[in-house]
Order: structure tokens, then C-alpha cells, then sequence
């Protein structure tokens, strides 16, 4: 399982986008999921021959994108998440 997320990232680091399209055309097992009502998109891609999934936002900064994980789990747990609502890092602010 490591070693799919390190060759992930080994891509991601060397990358630079300016469009989710551009993304997806490097990761071809990859979905843009459009998000009507957060007014927004993320991409969900596929890890480990299909058994990972791994949601994120993203922002195109100058010379740079920066992606923000929001879900990483198994094929199974994926199925049980809103791609367009989970944020399993997200901080609970009291």
C-alpha cells in the first residue's frame, strides 16, 4: 500500500498543472467529481490498482498546485463518504 501512495506522490512533486484536466490526464485512473453545491471540484483517484481511493481539493497557484487531501481510505470505505462533503482532516474548532 505504501509504495502506490509513494509513486503517487513521486509524480505529483515533479508535476506542475494549471487545470484539474491537466491532473487527470497524468493520473488516468483519476475522476474530477463537480460539486454543485459547495460550488467547487475535487478529484478522486484511484491508488493501488483500485483498491485505495484518495479524494482531494485543489488550487492552481503561480508555478505551483497544491493539492488537500481530504479522504484516504479503502475502496470500501470510499463508498460510505460524500467525495464532496468529507474532510477527514479537517480540525474541529470549539
Amino acid at each position: 500500500m505504501l509504495r502506490a501512495f509513494e509513486r503517487f506522490y513521486e509524480i505529483a512533486e515533479k508535476s506542475v498543472w494549471e487545470t484539474p484536466q491537466q491532473i487527470i490526464r497524468t493520473y488516468s485512473n483519476s475522476d474530477l467529481v463537480t460539486c454543485r453545491k459547495q460550488k467547487t471540484s475535487r478529484i478522486v483517484f484511484n491508488i493501488g490498482t483500485n483498491k485505495y481511493r484518495l479524494i482531494v481539493g485543489y488550487y492552481f497557484a503561480p508555478k505551483q498546485t497544491i493539492l488537500y487531501v481530504k479522504f484516504v481510505g479503502t475502496h470500501k470505505e470510499y463508498d460510505k463518504v460524500d467525495a464532496c462533503k468529507v474532510d477527514m482532516f479537517k480540525r474541529n474548532r470549539i
